[in-house]
């Protein structure tokens, strides 16, 4: 495999490229600018190779999603992701995705990916030229730092993450373990739960039950059928009395 992009020397320091994105809004076409994204604002940016694709859609773009607030936390503006994707592809996918934290930004042409030396070939899959996969954290427009995959067969994915980039922005800090909570619509319970969790900060993902899973799925996993049913960094705790009394431990 013969990938040809700049390193992390050559970008740091580097204003990021100069382009205007055609992004669709509702029936609308909007123009926006790296000028809109980047003047006056700190601004964590990953690229993937594409919309819809595993990896970007099971890990990299969740995670920053799940992260949000705490980049917020620590002086973030605003999390893009970039793709070389046109940008119906990129609403669609960040709407099934739910990824309301982030913002896709559609490099259709490959204008901006080409500016940051991130333009390989993906011809052997069919794709074209799409970008590598890679983060940086952006401030007024200077790339600041950039944290780029290491080149290598295959979709390495082992630094651009959003738990590297906070450690970066924040040596200290530590992930909270993942939360998932079972529920259903309607249910008091899970609303009491899912409370519980807000009230401490906790950010969590949300299974619902007839969208995202099934009475059978909760069946296989806790043994019961009711809901909600809450994990927290592998470990089951059951319903709503049950987290409370976690939490009073």
């Amino acid at each position: 495999m013969s990938v040809i992009i700049k390193t992390e020397q050559e970008l740091i320091g580097q204003n990021v490229p100069n382009v205007v994105f055609h992004t669709r809004k509702g029936d609308a076409w909007v123009d926006v600018s790296t000028d809109d994204l980047f003047k006056g604002k700190t601004v964590a940016v990953f690229s993937l190779p594409g919309a819809f694709t595993p990896t970007c859609s099971s890990t990299h773009l969740p995670r920053y999603n799940e992260l949000a607030k705490e980049f917020y936390a620590h002086g973030v503006d605003s999390i893009l992701c970039v793709s070389v994707n046109d940008t119906f592809v990129m609403n669609a996918w960040l709407a099934d995705q739910e990824a309301e934290n982030i913002i896709v930004v559609p490099d259709g042409n490959g204008e901006f990916t080409r500016g940051m030396g991130m333009l390989v070939s993906k011809d052997q899959l069919g794709f074209g030229d799409r970008s590598w996969r890679y983060s940086m954290l952006v401030k007024d427009g200077k790339i600041e730092k950039m944290f780029i995959e290491p080149v290598k067969d295959g979709d390495p994915f082992e630094v651009s993450d959003a738990d590297t980039m906070l450690k970066y922005i924040d040596p200290s800090w530590k992930a909270q373990q993942s939360i998932t909570v079972f529920s259903k619509p309607g249910c008091p319970f899970c609303a009491k739960a899912k409370q519980l969790l807000q009230d401490r900060g906790l950010a969590y993902e949300e299974i619902v039950l007839g969208k995202d899973a099934t009475t059978t799925s909760v069946r296989a996993i806790t043994g019961k059928t009711s809901v909600p049913q809450v994990f927290i960094g592998g470990q089951y705790i059951g319903g709503s009395e049950e987290l409370e009394a976690h939490f009073a431990k």
